[in-house]
């Protein structure tokens, strides 16, 4: 009888597989994730140059611009503070606003995200594909999620930053968990005043904060 108790063993190489495999998507944007997947494993297999494209050669933001701040935002509006989302409810709002499918598919994808969708990782990643960079990804997020867009700076709590930050870096795989770690602190302890706020001027224009 075959042995049905016999633990599985995960091989070792499948981590940092899905890892290079994640971040090749990311840089790649394919506009069909499932067709560019089999041509990226394939060539993997056929030790055949993999279907990769560097920032020179990404999807211009024209061609993105049917995903705007504006419609993030009326998104996020919808969703009156809610944590989580079912991801047939957010199709729904997604394609109402006639937004492309293979973005959203992409996101729920290259985010790991399950049927019920954490909504600031989906949103932050949506935000990736209009900032490029993850410094630019946080200062969009930042100006769509502050509520003083009308009364000063952009500003959203620190612990918000903390969280989308950790999340891209985690994603995108290229910045060491140390460096999360040295930018986090110095901004909690240099930057971020008694109100917990951070703007997006502490981030982008400092020197001293590198968090790519």
């Amino acid at each position: 009888m075959p042995q049905l108790d016999k633990p599985f063993v995960i091989p070792p190489e499948l981590p940092e597989l899905l890892k290079q495999y994640t971040q090749a998507a990311i840089r790649t944007r394919p506009p069909d994730l499932i067709q560019w997947s089999t041509q990226y494993f394939t060539a993997l297999q056929n030790g055949d140059p993999l279907p990769i494209k560097e920032l020179s050669e990404r999807i211009s933001l024209s061609d993105w611009a049917v995903l705007t701040p504006e419609l993030l935002k009326f998104l996020h509006t919808k969703l009156a503070g809610r944590l989580t989302i079912e991801t047939s409810e957010l199709l729904d709002l997604w394609k109402a606003q006639n937004l492309p499918i293979d973005i959203f598919e992409t996101i729920v994808i290259v985010g790991r995200l399950a049927d019920e969708i954490d909504w600031l990782k989906f949103f932050v990643l949506a935000c990736s594909s209009l900032g490029v960079t993850i410094a630019k990804t946080l200062k969009i997020a930042c100006e769509i999620l502050s509520t003083e867009r009308e009364t000063g700076a952009p500003r959203i709590p620190f612990s918000t930053f903390q969280f989308l930050y950790t999340f891209l870096a985690d994603v995108d795989g290229e910045v060491s968990k140390t460096q999360v770690d040295r930018m986090l602190t110095y901004l909690q302890h240099e930057i971020i005043g008694p109100d917990e706020l951070i703007k997006v001027s502490d981030f982008i224009n400092n020197p001293k904060v590198r968090l790519e």
